[in-house]
């Protein structure tokens, strides 16, 4: 199966801004080595609005996802933000698969909960069906994910209200220190066993910060206490153990951020890892 990168680079709206020149820079970086196949989504929005555009640009990612599935390639995105997920989920269709997420933050906040309004932190909440519902419905082929389906893996920082919200779903949280208490292996296998879907296809969603930043700086959200390269690329090899990986994202790398160059190349690692895998 060939990998096919869709680049997405938009950040709360507007592209080649901040996070959003990170799936470019990341391409150029992989062409060093190899010639991946390369597509992108542009969006012609007069106005560059967060959510407008961002639900815009979903749309026309849930297309190319599409097409490359439906071809029998394996959509690998990278994208400048996590709502990017909406797209992608949508593309891969009914019904919905798994959702393993990795990131530093929860991305389960609600406008009613959020205190910064930043769409990106609603990703998670919006790909379950927690908010911002009518938009998420304007992309075809987008169903909500049910919480039994859904893995937060990785997260240490999150706002109040959000974490109540977690706590009160049916998301299973995973944190990086009961991770390496348990060992990796025995504790994604226990989760796995919990997990209620019936095809055995899942999304792997990367926010790169959650990795440490001791070990990458990804953008300026970074917080510590995140994980290592080894263990980011081992949780990729167990997922497609238990899987069938239907695509994946690698999101929210910000070059501006990135001391010499350690997360732009922990990006290429993790991508080589997945596409070593299908």
């Amino acid at each position: 199966m060939r990998t096919q990168i869709i680049q997405v680079p938009y950040d709360s709206g507007y592209k080649n801004w901040r996070m959003g020149r990170g799936p470019g820079h990341i391409v150029r970086h992989l062409r060093a080595e190899k010639n991946y196949p390369v597509d992108e989504v542009e969006v012609q929005d007069g106005f560059a609005l967060e959510v407008g555009t961002s639900f815009a640009v979903a749309r026309q990612l849930a297309e190319k996802v599409r097409d490359v599935a439906g071809s029998g390639d394996f959509p690998l995105v990278l994208a400048g933000g996590c709502i990017s997920c909406v797209g992608t989920l949508a593309g891969l269709g009914a019904p919905p698969p798994a959702i393993i997420w990795l990131d530093a933050h929860g991305d389960f906040n609600t406008p009613e909960t959020t205190i910064s309004g930043f769409l990106d932190g609603m990703a998670l909440a919006t790909a379950v069906g927690r908010c911002w519902s009518k938009l998420a419905a304007t992309v075809p082929g987008f169903h909500p994910v049910p919480e039994t389906q859904a893995v937060l893996m990785g997260a240490r920082d999150f706002d109040v209200d959000e974490r109540g919200l977690l706590e009160s779903s049916s998301v299973r949280l995973m944190d990086p220190q009961r991770m390496r208490n348990h060992g990796l292996r025995a504790e994604l296998e226990l989760q796995w066993s919990k997990i209620q879907t019936s095809t055995g296809r899942a999304y792997l969603h990367i926010d790169l910060d959650v990795l440490d930043p001791a070990e990458a700086r990804v953008n300026q959200f970074a917080s510590p206490g995140g994980l290592t390269l080894t263990e980011l690329l081992e949780i990729v090899s167990l997922v497609r153990e238990r899987f069938a990986l239907a695509a994946a994202a690698i999101t929210a790398y910000d070059p501006e951020y990135d001391e010499g160059e350690k997360a732009v190349r922990a990006a290429v690692a993790v991508i080589r890892k997945l596409s070593s895998q299908v």
